[in-house]
């Protein structure tokens, strides 16, 4: 059990720290509204996980059959977080008076995560081989890896919300721009890399 709990651990930290759609979105959410908008993007894969859980075991034996559905994820994924780039790109109204725009960061954390092909991968390669095994032995030590992994995963992201929350009262004016407009250029680096992803999973490179 202590060795599921050490390696779910430690995919999880790997996992959560690593650079991609959703640690970008938590960054512009948490620079534009808070540290608590950050974290509830950072939350979002407590969310979204269980229905890819559930099916990464149940098709995880069929992996090359689902290429395609991962490619048409892949794309969707690009198209929403170059959506995403623009939003963060775009000037923000500064005057004081004006009415605040929505933060939607449960929506926009939900709708990263379930369109990015990184957690399906995950999931049904890395994740479900380890978890299914973990089954095997006990349920004990399949919670033990599920919860090391989401307690670093969710972890890491809140920890980074919080970080990047407490220098965002220093970042005012051009600065806050300049951050925002480099956060937005990471995003869309990110919607490129999913297109690729998704056309060399459909078979059209």
């Amino acid at each position: 059990m202590i060795t599921a709990l050490a390696s779910g651990a430690f995919l999880g930290l790997s996992c959560g720290l690593a650079p991609g759609p959703l640690l970008a979105l938590l960054l512009a959410q948490t620079l534009r509204h808070g540290p608590r908008e950050g974290c509830k993007v950072a939350l979002t894969p407590l969310v979204t996980d269980a229905p890819i859980i559930l099916v990464a075991l149940v098709l995880a034996a069929k992996l090359a059959e689902l290429r395609p559905l991962l490619g048409v994820v892949s794309l969707a994924g690009g198209a929403f977080v170059l959506y995403l780039a623009w939003d963060s790109f775009r000037p923000v109204p500064v005057d004081p008076e004006a009415p605040a725009e929505p933060p939607r960061s449960w929506l926009k954390g939900i709708l990263t995560n379930l369109l990015s092909p990184h957690p399906w991968i995950f999931w049904l390669t890395v994740g479900a081989a380890i978890l299914a095994k973990a089954i095997t032995q006990s349920w004990l030590v399949a919670v033990a890896f599920l919860f090391g992994f989401y307690l670093l995963l969710v972890g890491s992201k809140v920890l980074v919300a919080l970080m990047a929350g407490r220098s965002r009262d220093l970042l005012a004016g051009r600065p806050y721009r300049v951050v925002m407009r480099v956060l937005a250029m990471l995003l869309g680096f990110f919607a490129v890399l999913l297109f690729r992803e998704g056309l060399k999973l459909l078979a059209v490179f």
